[in-house]
């Protein structure tokens, strides 16, 4: 019998050896090979870097005296875009030191400033060498005069009152219609105040209104908002009075005006020589008190006059 060999053939050897393992601190671990520190060298203060930082220092120092020199104080500031705002009110608002000079101007913050007076809706702010500023606002829109006792106050859309008008007004506030409030609540209104958007809806439009609406010869007409008879309309010169009464959100809104405007000029037609007091109840009935010397008679309804 013959018997094969078993002899195991043996498994062939890496071709590289791996690396010897590094102990903390870059020894090697027993049996591994020295390595050697690598040590670097320091860059040092090259010439480039040398020649940058002059040109650094030089800067700097540019910038301090044209921030110190006289050559750049600013001037008065040119202020363009105003009706209802003062020159005076925007330059309070800027704030400028005196002799400041125009490097150290921030036209974002100032800005920011004019934003803080309610009648100033934007405002442009623009620095130019050597010593110029110049402002250009954008006023709110004033819609109507808004008077409570002896001050004015001008009303936007939005109802706020942006701006008071003194003794010696704009031109521009001659073409607004005033709407004199006598309400004791009133009392407290002010600069920065904002209306009731009902009151203000009320007042926009029957301040709208002219003699020719209401089928009126006055050469004008007033409007009158007060706690006992709500909104109440006159002629100038005085003769009658037209009472539209108070307006709510829900039950007797501003929709009922355009009817009661179409009611008022009925009732005036032909007789306003002779009518002292309007009573519009709503939009569809109304009544009409005749002056002394007149006699009463039916109104639109059928119901006699009183």
């Amino acid at each position: 019998m013959i018997r094969r060999s078993s002899d195991k053939r043996s498994a062939p050897a890496s071709r590289s050896a791996r690396p010897a393992a590094l102990r903390p601190g870059g020894r090697p671990a027993a049996g591994g090979r020295r390595m050697r520190p690598v040590r670097r060298a320091s860059a040092g203060l090259t010439p480039v870097r040398a020649g940058g930082l002059l040109v650094l220092l030089a800067a700097a120092a540019a910038i301090y005296g044209l921030a110190s020199s006289d050559a750049f104080t600013a001037g008065h500031p040119t202020v363009t875009g105003t009706t209802w705002t003062t020159e005076a009110d925007v330059l309070a608002a800027m704030a400028l030191e005196p002799g400041q000079n125009v490097f150290t101007i921030r036209a974002r913050e100032l800005e920011a400033r004019l934003a803080t007076i309610p009648a100033i809706r934007a405002s442009n702010v623009s620095v130019g060498l050597p010593d110029t500023i110049n402002v250009n606002v954008t006023e709110r829109e004033a819609l109507v005069a808004w008077k409570v006792g002896e001050r004015r106050y001008l009303v936007d859309a939005d109802g706020l009152l942006l701006a008071e008008l003194g003794a010696n007004p704009p031109d521009a506030a001659a073409e607004l219609p005033v709407i004199d409030d006598t309400r004791i609540s009133s009392s407290v209104l002010g600069v920065g105040s904002k209306l009731d958007p009902v009151t203000l809806d009320a007042a926009l439009r029957l301040g709208s209104l002219s003699p020719a609406d209401v089928g009126s010869g006055a050469s004008s007409l007033s409007l009158r908002v007060d706690d006992e008879s709500g909104f109440t309309m006159r002629t100038r010169p005085a003769s009658w009075t037209a009472i539209f009464g108070f307006y709510t959100p829900t039950l007797r809104t501003t929709e009922l005006i355009p009817g009661q405007v179409r009611l008022l000029r009925s009732l005036l037609a032909g007789r306003e020589d002779q009518v002292d007091r309007v009573i519009l109840a709503d939009d569809h009935s109304g009544t009409y008190v005749p002056l002394p010397s007149a006699k009463a008679s039916p109104g639109p309804s059928g119901t006699p006059k009183r």
